[in-house]
């Protein structure tokens, strides 16, 4: 079965906004300044916007445009960050699907955040958006590599149970969604490119409750409450299953629900 598109819930998804955006943040600070001033950049998978709207912070003059597929999405990022930015650049947004988005003008910078996790074959497409870059830019990108954690585990054993495999069957990526570091290395060095990659385990600190459930349904659980947005009996069954689940394998501590996620990070500057 194929999964149909996951509808997004941008309030959802900015509920834990802070920890989201520091891995954004941590990505930019590794990226070299462009070979252009001002510069221009492509943010694939801007999401609401918040991200893109820090780039425009590192370079006030740039003229930025991030692309979603999501028209809920897309409509919260216009509203409350499209438009000129008071370092005299512009920030605009427009829908594309990352699966086929080719850089129709060269680009200084083409970053990525927490996106490409749900693009099959992502690293095929490297080489189009390399030479998309003009000489001395610079491919950026960070993906989550929790597949394996129990956040994960767990919603693809239950999703994969008799009982509901055959409405669930394909909704879910599985631990091949992100390469590892050194798959992106090799990838991105042989197209040229000066690469650096790394990783980091960020340790969250949630608060409220049942608040790694509350993370997920707004990225994770997406495909699987949009499969079963119809049936809404179903999705309560799974959600409150789910939720006893990650309720014994993320106990509240005394300060707060620790939440370790792994992000693979890479930047690759296209050579002069």
């Amino acid at each position: 079965m194929s999964a149909a598109a996951p509808t997004w819930d941008p309030a959802q998804y900015l509920r834990h906004a802070g920890h989201r955006a520091r891995p954004f943040a941590d990505l930019l600070a590794r990226v070299p300044e462009p070979p252009s001033d001002p510069p221009r950049i492509a943010d694939l998978g801007s999401g609401p916007g918040n991200v893109t709207a820090l780039l425009t912070g590192r370079w006030p003059a740039a003229r930025v445009t991030g692309y979603d597929n999501s028209p809920e999405m897309l409509d919260r990022a216009h509203v409350e960050h499209a438009g000129p930015t008071p370092g005299g650049g512009r920030l605009d947004f427009a829908p594309a699907d990352v699966r086929t988005w080719m850089p129709g003008e060269p680009y200084d910078l083409i970053v990525s955040n927490a996106t490409l996790q749900w693009v099959p074959g992502h690293a095929e497409r490297f080489a189009d958006w390399v030479a998309g870059l003009k000489p001395g830019g610079t491919l950026a990108f960070q993906v989550p590599g929790n597949f394996d954690a129990p956040s994960h585990r767990l919603m693809r054993d239950l999703a994969a149970s008799p009982r509901r495999r055959y409405r669930l069957d394909g909704v879910l990526r599985h631990a091949d969604a992100v390469h590892t570091p050194g798959t992106y290395l090799e990838r991105l060095t042989s197209l040229g490119c000066v690469a650096d990659v790394w990783e980091t385990t960020y340790l969250h600190l949630l608060h409220g409750e049942d608040p790694v459930l509350d993370w997920v349904k707004g990225t994770g659980l997406r495909p699987v409450l949009t499969a079963l947005g119809d049936d809404p009996e179903a999705c309560e069954a799974f959600v409150a299953e789910y939720r006893a689940a990650l309720r014994e394998a993320y106990p509240a501590g005394p300060h707060g629900t620790p939440f370790p996620f792994r992000r693979v990070f890479a930047v690759a500057r296209k050579q002069a």
